[in-house]
């Protein structure tokens, strides 16, 4: 990499005060933090109250450090008068930016506050330059690129895109693409889209291959990444033109923001200096004391499914240290590979979800009968534990012990934000002119501040021994201490042979350092302006009114094979969606459903990487009736050709300003999002032009959607699918979760894996609501139903609910009766309060 190339911003977690005092205190350049009245991704985190947020900003900008806002979840209708009154307060407080996700909230946020800049958050899966193109279009100033890209990805992007590029470097990964992954609202209705991730992805999971078990030892934690940690590339990052480095763990300790943040801090600094990043085995064994579940280029350097998921474990355990020898009475032998001591944190190894895991404190390390003193790197050594911490009868020969705990680290990293921070030096040019009989007149230059003028209160006198010098002026007005400035540059104007004492010269300099802090306060506080009147109601009313030009009620299909979509072209079905994972048979479904008299709809990915965009042309060229578009550089694709577009439940429309979004960039219809529940999507239908709107009421929620394949983790020797072998066009997988229900696993054409629930989830209850409140567009999605009677069934009754012969509640029991793995009225149940503010 080239010297002098200009550092990338580091960005580092804050979930309260603590943690943005221990990111500023180590050398970050920005904080990213959410507030308690909601729409953040962290829920969980303390977060920060809106009575925090002038005095936080203040104390960031004093600093020399951005701070932004995570507005980055969606937000329902009913909410959408909070979110407008929680940006005026975000604006009035000087909040640098905002991170959001909901598509229809960026429109809002540029007409409340025309000047507060909006980051695309990684919620908005932003993968290629082509969704940039849009969120360009929309009035994003930067993205959170999606954590699934490689470098070339990256540097591919920037080559095609003038947008600012945000990168995670460090923390915990995800398996589903961020705003994609519905599993915690499809299996207890608490959404990742909503700040409410349950963390599924961390439990373990059985493997269930063409109908048998299939035994992996000790590979249980089949969805669970290792964590980020890109360190040792971040030349390569800021090479590929990432301007902003970002950290993970908004729900991770003080003590964990103040590590990893220095030690980025130490990388950042030496990749633009052009020296190597180079990191002691030390430097990396804090990082991993803090938090790590083993650490992982992630993505980064394309996929390895392997690496990234070894899967023998989903929680953090530290630093492997060494191995059981055998137990001695109340002593446990251990052969050491890393460094231990008294009072440090350790587990040995066990099956933590059966509770077979132990740990505990050391209480003291021996040598025979020798109590060794400090820390012990290598050799034997005998090990007594705190009190009953562990059952030393359940400890084995070979069981490993990993360190988990250090609390000297702990001490040391709390120290380094404890108390008063020293804001951070800024560059001070002085220009002082002196003369004999004349004051001494001092201008103070500080970058963004006024120019500062000062002179003393008496003239000069000519000197009798020791007349005043550049050299002496250069010294005193150098003695800034921990003021928060710092002398770059001092020009000096000497006439005659001034004499000044240095008594004189303090007490400028002091009185110029108070000018100079009071200034510097004044201007750390910078609100945006912001729109005098509401605007939600004006763009209210910019949406269509409702118009019932039809009353009949429509039941379209999504088809997942071909012998589906064959049998439904039979049972007369006019509307059909085709999502297959071989696309190269879109051509017979196109020649099947037009022979039938039927419309059809090709499915795109939900994904689209750089140099994927051949998929969206192949689809193109099958002359379908149009496309059912699930990412933003498809709908951008086909609107530019005017291609009749559906915009499908990954576009996340959550309230009507989505709605109205997606509808003015060619939408002609838009799907509501999954996380609407029953009372949450009949107020979005009474705001929107419902006859704009179709709602999935059968399907199986597709949960995890993932750039890791399992497939190719477990059942190919292979890494990628360059090697694999695809073993998904041979095999039948489900992953078989704790209480024995067994999720189907899918691959698309892109090799991306989805998971979906083992139970079909039916909204049939709330049908005829909807129809009350116009909305004429229904949709039923099959899986693996693979029969034709299997088909003709669902569709007879969702068929009979819409011609009014049945109720919702007798398919529902119906449905009950015909699906032995249960069925549930999923995210459209009555029960959930719809107006909960997390």
């Amino acid at each position: 990499m080239s010297e002098h190339r200009a550092a990338p911003e580091l960005l580092a977690p804050a979930g309260n005060w603590d943690c943005a005092k221990a990111a500023v205190a180590n050398g970050a350049d920005a904080i990213y933090f959410g507030l308690t009245s909601g729409f953040n991704a962290r829920a969980r985190a303390d977060n920060f109250g809106p009575a925090d947020l002038a005095p936080l900003m203040e104390f960031l900008h004093w600093h020399g450090v951005r701070g932004y806002v995570t507005l980055n979840t969606l937000a329902f209708s009913p909410e959408l008068e909070a979110v407008e009154q929680l940006v005026r307060q975000i604006a009035a407080a000087g909040v640098d930016a905002l991170l959001v996700q909901d598509l229809g909230l960026v429109g809002m946020i540029r007409r409340i506050a025309p000047t507060l800049p909006i980051h695309a958050s990684t919620q908005m899966t932003m993968t290629s330059a082509e969704c940039i193109a849009l969120a360009t279009e929309m009035g994003v100033e930067r993205v959170v690129l999606a954590r699934e890209l490689s470098i070339p990805e990256i540097s591919a992007i920037r080559s095609e895109t003038e947008m600012p590029l945000e990168a995670f470097v460090h923390g915990a990964l995800c398996v589903a693409y961020s705003g994609q992954c519905l599993t915690s609202e499809s299996l207890g209705g608490r959404s990742a889209n909503r700040g409410q991730c349950a963390q599924a992805c961390r439990l373990p999971y059985e493997l269930v291959c063409d109908g048998e078990d299939v035994d992996l030892g000790d590979q249980k934690y089949l969805l669970s990444p290792q964590d980020l940690a890109a360190f040792a590339i971040t030349p390569e990052l800021i090479e590929a033109g990432i301007v902003s480095l970002k950290i993970e763990g908004r729900l991770k300790t003080p003590e964990y923001v103040a590590n990893i943040t220095r030690h980025y801090r130490t990388a950042i600094d030496a990749a633009v200096a052009g020296r190597p990043v180079e990191f002691t085995p030390r430097d990396v064994e804090e990082m991993e004391l803090s938090f790590s579940r083993g650490f992982s280029v992630g993505w980064l350097h394309g996929c390895d499914h392997k690496m990234l998921v070894p899967a023998v474990s989903s929680a953090k355990r530290g630093v492997l240290v060494g191995e059981v020898q055998r137990v001695q009475g109340a002593r446990v032998k251990v052969s050491l590979r890393r460094s231990l001591k008294a009072g440090d944190g350790i587990v040995f190894d066990g099956d933590r979800s059966t509770g077979e895991e132990q740990g505990g404190r050391i209480f003291a390390l021996y040598r025979g009968q020798n109590r060794l003193e400090g820390e012990v790197s290598h050799g034997v050594v005998e090990m007594a534990l705190m009190r009953d911490a562990v059952d030393l009868s359940q400890l084995y020969p070979g069981q490993k012990i990993w360190k988990s705990d250090d609390p000297e680290l702990n001490r040391r990293l709390r120290k380094s934000f404890d108390g008063e921070i020293a804001p951070r030096d800024v560059d001070l040019q002085l220009h002082i002119t002196a003369g004999v009989d004349q004051p001494l007149c001092l201008t103070a230059t500080v970058a963004e501040l006024p120019p500062l003028q000062l002179q003393t209160e008496q003239t000069l006198e000519a000197a009798r021994k020791h007349p005043l010098t550049a050299e002496t002026l250069r010294e005193q007005f150098s003695r800034l201490g921990e003021t928060g400035f710092r002398l770059t540059e001092l020009n000096a104007e000497l006439s005659g042979e001034p004499m000044a004492p240095l008594s004189v010269l303090g007490a400028l300099r002091k009185q110029m350092v108070e000018h100079l802090t009071a200034a510097r306060r004044a201007a750390s506080i910078r609100a945006h302006a912001v729109h005098p009147e509401p605007v939600l109601p004006a763009m209210r009313a910019d949406i269509p009114a409702p118009i019932l030009t039809d009353d009949t009620p429509h039941l379209h299909l999504l088809c997942r094979t071909l012998d589906q979509l064959t049998w439904a072209s039979e049972a007369g079905v006019k509307r059909l969606y085709a999502e297959f994972a071989d696309i190269r048979q879109y051509r017979q479904a196109v020649a099947v459903a037009k022979a039938a008299g039927a419309e059809v709809f090709l499915a795109t990915p939900r994904i689209q990487k750089p140099g994927e965009m051949g998929v969206f042309k192949a689809l193109e060229k099958q002359a379908a009736n149009g496309i059912l578009v699930r990412n933003l550089s498809g709908l951008r694709y086909y609107r530019e050709r005017q291609i009749p577009c559906i915009a499908d439940f990954s576009l996340n429309a959550a309230n009507e300003l989505t709605v109205n979004f997606l509808r003015r960039q060619g939408a002609e219809r838009i799907t509501a999002s999954y996380d609407l529940n029953r009372e949450q999507l009949f107020e979005m239908v009474r705001r929107s032009p419902a006859q704009l709107l179709e709602v999935v009421v059968h399907q199986h929620m597709p949960m995890f959607h993932m750039e890791h394949c399992v497939f190719c983790s477990v059942l190919s020797p292979g890494t990628n699918k360059t090697n694999c072998g695809r073993p998904c066009d041979d095999h039948v997988v489900q992953l078989r979760d704790r209480v024995g229900s067994e999720h189907l696993l899918t691959a698309d054409v892109g090799c991306r894996n989805t998971l979906y629930n083992a139970a079909p989830q039916s909204g049939a209850e709330a049908v005829a609501a909807l129809i009350d409140l116009g909305v004429r567009y229904f949709r039923v999605e099959l899986l693996d139903e693979a029969t034709k009677g299997q088909v003709f069934q669902t569709l007879d009754l969702y068929s009979s609910l819409l011609t009014g012969q049945i109720t919702g509640k007798e398919v529902w029991t119906e449905l009950k009766a015909l699906n032995r793995v249960g069925v549930t009225r999923g995210t459209l149940e009555e029960r959930r309060n719809p107006l909960a503010i997390l």
